[in-house]
């Protein structure tokens, strides 16, 4: 055979998810993947939240960290154009699907593709996240300070108004420059946070719901009841009993560590 394009580019994994616990991708390569629906960040990066139409670029393994419940379909790549890509590869990242608008597409087409085809797809999904790293810009100085606190003093704050007077400007500002950025209100990132801590207590503590929403920053267990329904479409004692039964629960939970307990 005078060319081998599986040498070059080949597929070695399809992985469609759907998932509300940390999610960990295993095996070596390039993970490139498009989150379908939900939010999530990486666990090298907890202050970014992704949003639906994301796309992760990553070397295996990678570990994601869901805000909520989340969709994603990835596929590893291995051969000699893979390695070569994940030498230019930094970080792992989630990337603005708008700045490679053919890359979902190629993933979903590898997911199906004949193994015929999957070489050449491989290649082409390679050249379409050449400029993620473009895509994926850093947060403005202010948003990213504004997260920051967030995830570090959720469970004291007490709104977006003290939030915007500890970083020195006015809370309209916040919120215009936040919402530019992350796509949701300083406010409605607060409350996920505290959701998220919320659900590592019930999953893992056996806490009463009135010392789970003091833990988490809510102002009451009918207050947080309310807020975990309309958010998840459970109450929490039906996503505890179902965390209980998930042996997912058993594994380390990074953000356990960030609870005040």
């Amino acid at each position: 055979m005078i060319f081998d394009c599986e040498r070059v580019a080949r597929l070695e994994e399809v992985a469609d998810r759907q998932f509300r616990l940390p999610l960990t991708l295993e095996g070596g390569g390039l993970w490139a993947g498009v989150l379908s629906s939900g939010r999530c960040a990486l666990e090298t990066d907890e202050t970014r939240l992704a949003g639906a139409g994301s796309l992760l670029v990553a070397a295996g393994p990678v570990r994601l960290l869901p805000a909520e419940n989340c969709h994603l379909l990835a596929v590893r790549i291995g051969g000699l154009a893979a390695g070569l890509f994940l030498e230019g590869l930094e970080k792992p990242m989630f990337a603005d699907g708008g700045g490679c608008p053919g890359a979902a597409g190629l993933i979903a087409a590898l997911a199906e593709a004949a193994h015929g085809l999957q070489g050449e797809l491989c290649y082409r999904l390679l050249c379409e996240l050449a400029p993620a790293d473009a895509a994926g810009a850093a947060l403005p100085p202010l948003v990213a300070e504004a997260v920051a606190q967030i995830r570090e003093h959720y469970a004291g704050l007490y709104g977006v108004e003290e939030l915007s007077e500890s970083l020195g400007v006015s809370k309209s500002h916040l919120v215009r420059a936040f919402k530019s950025a992350m796509g949701i209100t300083p406010g409605q990132y607060l409350t996920g946070v505290r959701l998220e801590a919320a659900k590592l207590l019930l999953a893992r503590r056996e806490y009463p719901l009135e010392v789970v929403a003091s833990l988490c920053g809510f102002s009451g267990a009918n207050y947080l009841c309310r807020v975990f329904k309309k958010t998840t479409g459970q109450t929490p004692a039906a996503f505890r009993a179902a965390a209980v039964a998930d042996e997912a629960i058993g594994q380390p939970l990074p953000l356990e560590q960030e609870l005040y307990v």
